[in-house]
């Protein structure tokens, strides 16, 4: 499968001369996932003949977000397994199962950024570790122009995020499969993963 919670903590601006430019300097700013907008999105061949799209669950996460040097940014995602839905209850069953995700031991699947590197044309390449059944693999997201902030009707600072990536899922340990008499098996093993997050801007607390 294809197919991001999380406590970090915030970024804060070190002094480059003085105690004065430090209180210039921009920090970052901290943004959590609103799960209610947010999915996390997996797409898988079946049968070597059509896709398999499901959703892995509600997605929890934060991004310390450095806009005059992305490069410093950071983000954790936590993904609720246990919610997974293609929208065949059997075929969840099965997902769910010790055959692949083994929700019961490992309920989540989370990853941790350790890259984020911006290219030419505004998108984002971020690295993190990507940890399936308790097992661990550096994984690159591509991620799209982070759209403007916008305030929403109550008074919240939103903004988005859409990200995907490709991955084995067999280097996670979900080896399951069938052959097929004509060739070929049930299940593929590349699995396409797609984020589609909305982000809330967390207000500090007045000192």
């Amino acid at each position: 499968m294809k197919s991001t919670t999380l406590a970090v903590a915030t970024l804060i601006a070190v002094p480059a001369f003085s105690p004065e430019a430090a209180h210039a300097a921009s920090p970052a700013t901290t943004w959590a996932v609103d799960a209610s907008h947010s999915s996390a999105q997996f797409r898988v061949r079946h049968l070597m003949v059509s896709n398999v799209k499901g959703e892995l669950g509600p997605v929890q996460g934060v991004l310390e977000l450095h806009e005059k040097d992305l490069s410093k940014s950071r983000v954790s995602v936590k993904i609720d397994a246990r919610k997974l839905d293609t929208r065949d209850a059997k075929r969840d069953e099965h997902l769910r199962s010790a055959d692949f995700l083994n929700v019961e031991a490992f309920p989540f699947v989370t990853f941790e950024s350790t890259k984020v590197l911006p290219l030419a044309n505004g998108r984002l390449e971020v690295t993190g570790n990507l940890t399936i059944r308790n097992v661990t693999h550096p994984v690159t997201l591509n991620v799209d122009p982070l759209p403007t902030a916008v305030k929403d009707p109550w008074g919240n600072t939103k903004r988005g995020a859409t990200a995907s990536a490709t991955i084995n899922r067999k280097d996670w340990g979900l080896v399951w499969n069938m052959a097929l008499e004509t060739g070929g098996v049930v299940v593929g093993e590349s699995v396409e993963i797609s984020l589609e997050v909305e982000l809330v801007q967390q207000v500090k607390p007045a000192v």
